[in-house]
C-alpha cells in the first residue's frame, strides 16, 4: 500500500503572503545552499540501516555514490566533514563551490 503523507511535507502548499520565505538548505557535503533541485540523499545507506536524510545538489550526491562504498559510508555515518578528509571529495568540493547550485556535470567513477 501506498503513503497516504509523504514524509518530506504535504503535496499542498500550504503558504500566504504573512509567512517569511522558507529558508534555502544548504547542502550537507558542500554547504553552498541548494537550487530548483535537491536531492534528500541517506548518508548512512538504507540497506546499512540508514534513516535519515539530509538535503544535498545531485551532483554532489554523485560524487559521493561514485568515490565511495556503502560500507564506507556506513564507517563516516552523518560526518560529512570525514568524507571531505578524502583528497578526490575535497577537491570535488574546492571545483564545486565555484560553480551555480543548479549545476549539473556527468562524474566519472573512481577506480576500485
Amino acid at each position: 500500500m501506498g503513503r497516504k503523507h509523504s514524509r518530506h511535507g504535504s503535496h499542498e502548499e500550504q503558504s500566504s503572503e504573512d509567512e517569511p520565505p522558507t529558508a534555502v538548505a544548504p547542502c550537507w557535503l558542500c554547504g553552498r545552499p541548494t537550487g530548483a533541485t535537491i536531492v534528500w540523499h541517506h548518508p548512512i545507506p538504507k540497506s546499512r540501516g540508514g534513516r535519515d536524510v539530509v538535503p544535498m545538489h545531485p551532483i554532489c550526491q554523485q560524487a559521493v555514490t561514485a568515490n565511495f562504498t556503502n560500507t564506507e559510508l556506513q564507517r563516516h555515518g552523518m560526518n560529512a566533514e570525514g568524507l571531505l578528509a578524502d583528497p578526490a571529495m575535497r577537491k570535488f568540493v574546492d571545483w564545486v563551490a565555484k560553480k551555480d547550485p543548479d549545476f549539473t556535470a556527468a562524474l566519472t567513477k573512481k577506480q576500485r
